[in-house]
C-alpha cells in the first residue's frame, strides 16, 4: 500500500492516537510507520512500533475521554508533512493544541516530531 503524506498525517493522528482498540492501533502502526520510526516529543524519544504503541496507550490512559482533532489542512513540503491539532475532552473546547511534523519515505513515516501548546493557543 502506498500512502500519500496527507493520508499518513491524518492516519497518524486519528488511526493511532485516537484509536482505543489495541489490535486496530497495532495494524495502523504497521501500515503508517517504518519499523525503525523515531518519534520525538519535547522531553523523550521513542523508536520502533512497540515503543510508539506503548506511548499511545500511555497517553490515552493519562487523558481518558480526550481525543485529537485535526486543525486545518495538512501541509506538504517535499517529504515533510505538517498537521496542526486540538486535544482535549471529546465535544469540548481544546485543552491543548499542537502540531505533528513527519518525514516520510517510501509511503511511511520514518520520523515524527510532536509539539504541544498546553494553553490551547493555535499552533
Amino acid at each position: 500500500m502506498t500512502n500519500s503524506i496527507t493520508d499518513l498525517m491524518y492516519r497518524n493522528l486519528l488511526d493511532v492516537f485516537n484509536e482505543k482498540d489495541p489490535a486496530r492501533r497495532s495494524l495502523a502502526i504497521s501500515q503508517i510507520y517504518s519499523g525503525d520510526v523515531v518519534w520525538h516529543e519535547a522531553d523523550q524519544d521513542f523508536t520502533g512500533h512497540e515503543a510508539l504503541a506503548r506511548r499511545a496507550t500511555e497517553l490515552q490512559a493519562q487523558f481518558p475521554g480526550w481525543d485529537f482533532q485535526p486543525f486545518g489542512p495538512v501541509s506538504v513540503n517535499h517529504d515533510i508533512g505538517h498537521l496542526a491539532f486540538h486535544f482535549g475532552p471529546a465535544n469540548q473546547p481544546a485543552a491543548a493544541t499542537g502540531m505533528d511534523i513527519a518525514r516520510c519515505k517510501d509511503g511511511v513515516i520514518v520520523e515524527l516530531y510532536t509539539f504541544v501548546n498546553a494553553s490551547g493557543e493555535p499552533s
